[in-house]
């Protein structure tokens, strides 16, 4: 007589029970077993995505997920307060790598909250008090071994080097989430129920990629043509010349445009201005 507990069968049991009658031996046969499942429709096709996420992230190293040297957005060392205040409401980050001369020499990491302490009362604001350690992994570490680390030290963000010991770029708790389950959208992202163009102040927009030309000239009293282009991402595209990066920079007309927010795939937000000598 078996005397052994009894054990309801998991997921991938019932689904191999399903489809195949054998369970596989190698991540492939999974993979393949997986996508037979979705043929036959016992789940739908995001859920298959992140179900290969899953299976592809034991592969991923913190290269493939970090935000590059290029896109930090960085506090220097001797920015005021107001700049810093001004800078944090801009780009809607809650962490900064704080830096000395360069991107190469990060100091430590400031969070956009200890700056409430501060508020109206800048001359106590000494920005060395507020600074939390900085952690700093290599591009080769695995991602699933930043994540528990992440996750027994209750950090989240890491500065990433190379061989040489130079800053290549910042890796994040949610940039590792993304790997498994997509893009995470929060209140900063793009809401389809949202204003296309949102006044952060009397002189800065802040604009979805996706807004028709035709609003951009009516909201701001431009004559751009969409002859070629539909939405204001894709002239700025067209002016770069390529799909930009966070912080890149073009001016088109009397208006001055600084990506917000991009990734791999394409551009989401810009920071507008405008350029008042080319009114």
């Amino acid at each position: 007589m078996d005397d052994s507990p009894s054990k309801s069968p998991g997921f991938f049991e019932r689904l191999v029970s399903r489809i195949a009658g054998d369970a596989p031996e190698t991540a492939a046969e999974v993979l393949q077993t997986l996508r037979q499942a979705h043929e036959r429709e016992v789940f739908d096709a995001d859920t298959l995505q992140r179900l290969e996420n899953v299976l592809d992230f034991a592969d991923l190293e913190v290269r493939d997920a970090m935000i590059t040297r290029s896109q930090m957005d960085v506090i220097k060392a001797d920015d005021a307060l107001e700049r810093i205040i001004a800078y944090a409401v801009e780009t809607a980050h809650s962490r900064f790598p704080v830096i000395g001369e360069d991107k190469d020499h990060v100091l430590g990491i400031l969070h956009a909250k200890d700056l409430l302490k501060y508020w109206g009362r800048p001359e106590q604001f000494q920005l060395e008090s507020v600074l939390r350690q900085a952690v700093f992994v290599p591009e080769s570490k695995s991602l699933g071994g930043l994540l528990k680390e992440f996750r027994e030290q209750r950090i989240h963000m890491a500065i990433v080097v190379d061989e040489y010991g130079g800053t290549s770029g910042l890796v994040t708790f949610e940039d590792i989430l993304e790997q498994i389950i997509g893009d995470i959208e929060d209140e900063f992202d793009e809401d389809d129920s949202a204003d296309n163009i949102f006044a952060v102040s009397a002189e800065r927009f802040r604009v979805k990629a996706v807004t028709e030309i035709d609003d951009i000239n009516a909201f701001f009293g431009t004559d751009y043509s969409d002859e070629e282009v539909d939405t204001i991402g894709g002239l700025v595209i067209q002016e770069i010349g390529h799909l930009p990066v966070r912080g890149e920079k073009t001016s088109i007309g009397k208006l001055n445009f600084t990506v917000a927010r991009a990734d791999a795939r394409r551009l989401h937000t810009l920071m507008v201005t405008v350029n008042k000598e080319a009114e």
